[in-house]
Parts: structure tokens; C-alpha cells; sequence
């Protein structure tokens, strides 16, 4: 067999399994958008088919009627400021880390890197306590600095590989020019280090706009609750809306897909960042 044919099968085959894996992925999506637009009846009659008609009074009466606008509200705030202070303080640690040398750099790294080991729902006892001492139960306080602890560990091991691997020359070019220390990081090192921040920033996007856990642990007036929470109350005890829950699902599904087609360029350059070099 020779070399052209063997890379012939290989390329067949590894795109026929990753046409299989979008196929899992895009199919249930597919799914859940077509039964937006059905009745309850037509769901159950065919949940698998496309709807009759493509009216969008499922999407108003869940906007409007189910409260949805709230938590699409709530679930906006607490995820672009917790993505916020992930971004500004794992990228001054990481940057510390990184570029300075000084007693116990390597002791505040492996502490961070325990937060990698180690998942924060373990600790939710000790967590609500604390909240509720410091008066930050069913607040958007409490709970946005519950995401942003819990998303450091993993965007400063990012960062800190990126902000490592910069040259040192631009440093000391930047220092001779007379750059303080924050203008070398804000200026320099931070345009270097973009394929990283976007990749940070999707992977903490995508984990704290779907989470559910702290939420509901943490969160108890509807006026607060995010969408993973608000869609949960769509569940009746004897009955349940299924087009409107659809309608909420897709709505939900949005912020992700506009985020991912606008940093996707820079979200694959930090994946394959670490492979090129």
C-alpha cells in the first residue's frame, strides 16, 4: 500500500468520525429549534419531523409570559462581569507568575494549580456558609464572585504557558524605552497573549452560562434566577409546556453561538497555539 493511499484512508476516516461527532452535536440542536415552533400536540405527534408552521408566538409568550426576558437578564450580567474579572485578574497573576522571579512564585502557582484537582462543589457546605456570613445569599454579588474563584485556576494554567513562552528581548526593548511594569502588561503582553484571553474567555462563557449547581444553591428569588435555573421552573408538577421550554432553549442558545463565530479565529489560535510551537 503505498504512502498516498494510507493517507487517503486516514483522511476519510478521521473526517467520517468528525462527521459523525457534529452530527451528534447539530442534530439534537436541530431537534430542540424545529419543536420551538410546534404545539404540545405536534410534539408528541412528531417530535422528530418539521413543524406545520414557523410562528414565533412560542418565543413571545416564553419572553413575556415565562419570565425568560429576566433570566436572559440575569444570566447576561453575571456571566460577562464573572468572564470579566476571570480575564483582567488570571491574566495579572499568570503574567507575575510567569515573568518575575521571587520567593514562593512556585508555592501561589501549585496552589492555583490544586483548584485544577480539586472541584469547588466539594466545598459548597464550607462556600454557603461563608455567603451567608457575609450577607451575599441571592445576591448577583455572591454568586459572581463564586464563578470568578472558580475560573482562575484554570485561565491562570493558560495564561501562564503563553505569558512563559513570550521572548524576553520585548521586555527588556520595553523597559529600555522607559515601560512601567503595568504598561508592558497592558500594551504588550496583553496583544500577544489574545488567542489565550479568547480561549479563556469562551471556556468560562460556556461553563458558567450553563450552570445550573451554584444558582440554585445560591440564588432563591426568581427575580435573580439565570436561564439554567429559569428553565427548570418550566417543568409543572403534573404538566409541562414543552414548546415553551423549546422556545427558552434556543433562546439560551444564541449567546453562545454569536461569542463562538466571534472569537473563533482567536479561540482556535490558542488551541493550536501550544502544537505549533
Amino acid at each position: 500500500m503505498t504512502q498516498l493511499r494510507k493517507f487517503k484512508i486516514k483522511w476519510i476516516l478521521i473526517h467520517l468520525l468528525l462527521f459523525i461527532y457534529a452530527l451528534t452535536i447539530i442534530y439534537p440542536t436541530l431537534i430542540v429549534i424545529f419543536n420551538s415552533f410546534k404545539s404540545n400536540q405536534e410534539i408528541f405527534s412528531k417530535p422528530y419531523g418539521l413543524p406545520s408552521s414557523f410562528s414565533f408566538q412560542h418565543y413571545i409568550q416564553a419572553w413575556q409570559e415565562a419570565n425568560f426576558s429576566v433570566y436572559f437578564k440575569n444570566s447576561i450580567l453575571i456571566t460577562f462581569i464573572s468572564v470579566i474579572l476571570v480575564l483582567v485578574l488570571s491574566s495579572m497573576a499568570a503574567y507575575i507568575l510567569a515573568r518575575f522571579k521571587f520567593r514562593g512564585n512556585f508555592i501561589i502557582f501549585f496552589t492555583f494549580l490544586l483548584g485544577l484537582m480539586l472541584p469547588l462543589r466539594l466545598a459548597i457546605v464550607p462556600l454557603y456558609l461563608l455567603l451567608r456570613d457575609l450577607n451575599l445569599l441571592d445576591t448577583y454579588t455572591g454568586i459572581i464572585l463564586v464563578y470568578t474563584a472558580s475560573g482562575l485556576s484554570f485561565s491562570i494554567f493558560i495564561l501562564y504557558t503563553f505569558f512563559k513562552n513570550i521572548p524576553n528581548e520585548l521586555i527588556e526593548a520595553a523597559r529600555m524605552e522607559g515601560a512601567s511594569v503595568f504598561q508592558i502588561y497592558y500594551k504588550i503582553m496583553l496583544p500577544l497573549v489574545r488567542p489565550a484571553l479568547s480561549t479563556v474567555a469562551i471556556f468560562n462563557f460556556m461553563s458558567i452560562w450553563n450552570d445550573f449547581f451554584f444558582p440554585y444553591i445560591f440564588l432563591s428569588s426568581e427575580d435573580k434566577y439565570t436561564i439554567p435555573v429559569g428553565i427548570a421552573s418550566f417543568f409543572g408538577e403534573y404538566t409541562t409546556d414543552w414548546s415553551l421550554l423549546f422556545a427558552g432553549l434556543t433562546i439560551s442558545i444564541v449567546p453562545v453561538i454569536v461569542l463562538f463565530l466571534i472569537m473563533s479565529k482567536q479561540f482556535i489560535d490558542g488551541l493550536t497555539a501550544g502544537a505549533i510551537k
